[in-house]
């Protein structure tokens, strides 16, 4: 009897451990991303937008190791002003020559929920202007069997990573840009490794 209790055990183990060796993949869907920004300035607040170009990321639920790349079309950035949105792509982006915005995550710090909501934060290296720095991303998930919905909020310090400080005369701005990102991951594999 013992035997059998710990042959059945084994056997559920068995079946269940690959569910936690899953390398799943989400390959996001541009037109269902939103890229919002907020720059802070002494007279008003600047809003704006960009567009994800693509974005495919693998990650393994078992050691918390991630792979792929977000892209972000760093020409796709506006604001609503384009006497500010030429200075942003000509003097400050330098969006023609660094056309790339991208995320490179490489692990993934919490516990990705098989279904339901979860928190989690992202690791990995953000590329902008042609420099990599390293960031954590802090997400908000809501998975189901299909799909992974995240957000995250994030600030990024541009000017503390050698961008030029688009203030001028009397408009001084903030030295940090707010961002959030709303997108939408669908699970394109799953399995065992």
């Amino acid at each position: 009897m013992q035997k059998l209790k710990l042959s059945l055990l084994f056997g559920a183990l068995c079946g269940v451990l690959p569910l936690f060796a899953a390398e799943t993949t989400l390959v996001f869907d541009p037109p269902k991303t939103e890229i919002h920004w907020t720059l802070d300035t002494r007279l008003h607040t600047v809003h704006g937008t960009f567009v994800l170009r693509s974005g495919t990321v693998h990650f393994d639920t078992a050691t918390g190791q991630a792979s792929g790349a977000l892209v972000v079309d760093a020409r796709s950035g506006e604001s609503g002003s384009s006497s500010r949105d030429s200075r942003m792509h000509s003097s400050v982006l330098e969006s023609p020559k660094f056309a790339d915005i991208v995320f490179r995550p490489d692990r993934v710090e919490g516990q990705v929920p098989a279904h339901g909501k979860g928190a989690i934060r992202v690791h990995g290296q953000f590329e902008l202007h042609g420099q990599h720095h390293e960031m954590t991303l802090p997400m908000e998930l809501d998975v189901d069997a299909q799909q992974i919905a995240a957000k995250s909020h994030f600030p990024v310090q541009y000017m503390q990573w050698g961008l030029k400080n688009p203030s001028v005369f009397m408009l001084k701005v903030d030295d940090k840009v707010d961002v959030e990102i709303a997108a939408t991951g669908r699970i394109a594999t799953k399995g065992a490794q």
